[in-house]
């Protein structure tokens, strides 16, 4: 029995674009689960997708109510931590820039480059500039021009990752650094157990590394079709790609819709 489906958003449930097309929202409107979106974004991607329910961001760091459009649930980093973790990566990664995001924008310095269409930021002189303004840190974000993810999801996990959490979702030499610990399938494990729900009883869905930890913590985990091939070899289950409303076929199927 399914009682909760957890789907990562760009890649998986919405089309290219960010686009959540009708036969995705008319799939998860009639199942009778909990359906919580599991993604890097921040809330204010979301919050415009017209879901109702409950959002885990920035790979686990925030919990957002989609209804109510508010943060239930934030873990930060603190800023002295950003400051060690930047300098460390500045000397393993030519070229490296560093922003943050604070969960209601993001800050970078003028080196970094690696934003994606419809990402709203304000770049400032310095890089000690953005850490007096950020209020707090949910996510960090470090981009290297030209880089390819894998490796620098390496480099920089053997440089910081006894201070914080490195994964990457796919962006051309972009990684997602979160506070020690947190990861999409922590957050989703609190979330469930304080919903009654055991892991046997959610399914899965994603397409990238930062997927990786909450496709092998769900009791039935689907790699999409047109996943990075680490999660692809991590799944048994595989769903048609996202271009192909792939989350509402296999609902469609396992649900008898």
């Amino acid at each position: 029995m399914i009682r909760l489906i957890a789907t990562d958003l760009d890649g998986t449930l919405l089309q290219p674009g960010g686009v959540l097309s009708d036969r995705t929202r008319a799939a998860l409107d009639a199942v009778d689960a909990d359906v919580v979106v599991v993604t890097a974004r921040p809330p204010r991607f979301v919050q415009d997708l017209a879901l109702t329910g409950t959002a885990i961001c920035a790979n686990g760091a925030m919990v957002y109510d989609l209804t109510n459009r508010e943060v239930t649930h934030a873990r930060t980093l603190p800023v002295d931590v950003v400051r060690k973790v930047s300098a460390a990566l500045a000397e393993v990664i030519p070229d490296v820039g560093i922003a943050v995001e604070t969960g209601l924008e993001v800050l970078s310095e003028p080196g970094f480059q690696g934003f994606g269409p419809k990402n709203p930021h304000r770049t400032l002189e310095l890089l000690e500039h953005v850490f007096a303004e950020a209020d707090q840190v949910v996510q960090m974000l470090a981009w290297a021009p030209d880089a390819e993810a894998d490796h620098l999801m390496e480099i920089a996990r053997e440089a910081v990752g006894q201070h914080v959490t490195v994964t990457h979702s796919g962006g051309l030499g972009l990684l997602e650094i979160s506070p020690p610990g947190v990861s999409k399938a922590l957050t989703l494990e609190s979330l469930c157990k304080a919903r009654g729900i055991s892991k046997d009883e959610v399914i899965a869905f994603g397409d990238m590394p930062n997927d990786l930890s909450v496709l092998g913590w769900a009791g039935t985990a689907y790699a999409m079709g047109n996943a990075h091939p680490a999660v692809k070899r991590a799944c048994v289950n595989h769903a048609p790609p996202n271009t192909e409303d792939g989350v509402a076929q296999v609902i469609e199927r396992l649900f008898r819709l």
